[in-house]
């Protein structure tokens, strides 16, 4: 074959594949990996592996760990355009739920993939990873980049996260210290956090919900979007001073699929529903789709994020201090003795 027949040469790039715009990428994040490094930080982006040294005063510390997504929630952020707050959901999702063991998060790294990497709004998303690991006080340490064409449509992405936290072995927190006559505290959640979201489209879709649509003042596209809370600061400043039995984080399956999941067998829960009012976000799914009210409970949080158990007389000073952390905590019910079923009663 003479050089003159010889096919034009192929590159990575032609393949859909950008080298430098990955490289140009990580220069781009270096900034936003550096404002979230705390104690125990040992290395940059950049190395194959991430080093991260646990922090002094502990004396058997256990390791918590913990990965998580941020499912069809992305969906509504590619038909707005808006990225720059996914990536608080993502760092939400896993620090909430190392949260619950009792231990302090450390370090998270995450995995974006994409098709074709757009920099621009793979920067916004990073920049709200980093946003979500400063609000949990975790160091961002690492993550990958995926460049994969043919495997999504135009303009998405998808994302996954890990975390690993760090308790005290004499102080991790499983609910056997579960007792009847503990209560319940509520902590309020930003909205539908990161969970039920193949319905709420389903809603919207079936029902063609213009996406400016005001609820209480505010546009359906912002409540849509609102950021998973991140507990993990006031929690944890809570349990130096007051002891926290158990800690159940309200995601998929709301209240009666995971507040069972720190329950002796021998002990229900009372939840009381006049407790608190549903946020308007949730009072509007309902009433538009016609869902059942135990449809609601068991696949949105329905405006609770996460509940704590703690003795009642530990309950008013509880609340006291969550609410002076800038929570809205509130009683929200008791553990009483004696199986029942279903475990969790919503009254």
């Amino acid at each position: 074959m003479s050089q003159s027949d010889k096919p034009d040469s192929l590159s990575y790039r032609d393949a859909g594949v950008d080298i430098d715009a990955g490289d140009a990428f990580i220069d781009v994040i270096k900034p936003v990996a550096k404002r979230t490094q705390r104690e125990g930080s040992l290395s940059g982006l950049g190395g194959f592996g991430a080093l991260f040294q646990i922090p002094k005063g502990y004396e058997e510390p256990i390791l918590v760990s913990g990965t998580d997504g941020v499912g069809t929630k992305l969906k509504l952020a590619f038909d707005l355009n808006k990225h720059d707050t996914i990536g608080i959901d993502l760092v939400a999702m896993c620090v909430n739920d190392v949260l619950v063991q009792g231990a302090e998060p450390l370090f998270f790294l995450d995995y974006f993939a994409t098709g074709k990497l757009t920099p621009e709004i793979a920067a916004q998303v990073v920049t709200g990873i980093g946003e979500g690991c400063v609000q949990a006080n975790a160091a961002l340490i690492g993550g990958e980049t995926a460049e994969m064409p043919g495997m999504y449509q135009a303009g998405e992405y998808d994302l996954a996260g890990f975390c690993v936290g760090a308790v005290e072995k004499s102080e991790i927190i499983d609910g056997s210290k579960v007792a009847s006559g503990d209560v319940l505290i509520g902590l309020a959640s930003s909205g539908a956090h990161s969970n039920g979201y193949s319905l709420i489209r389903k809603v919207i879709d079936t029902y063609q919900v213009p996406l400016d649509t005001q609820l209480d003042g505010k546009a359906l596209s912002e409540l849509v979007l609102a950021p998973t809370r991140i507990y993990v600061r006031p929690v944890l400043s809570l349990m130096k001073s007051i002891p926290v039995n158990a800690l159940a984080h309200i995601t998929g399956g709301g209240i009666p699929g995971n507040l069972n999941r720190v329950l002796p067998q021998d002990c229900h829960a009372v939840v009381q529903e006049s407790a608190w009012e549903w946020p308007a976000l949730f009072r509007w799914l309902q009433e538009t789709a016609n869902i059942e009210q135990q449809e609601m409970y068991r696949t949105f949080n329905c405006g609770v994020g996460m509940i704590l158990v703690v003795k009642p007389e530990h309950a008013d000073e509880a609340i006291a201090h969550l609410n002076a952390a800038g929570e809205i905590a509130f009683l929200l019910g008791d553990i009483r003795a004696g199986a029942k079923d279903p475990q969790i009663q919503i009254v």
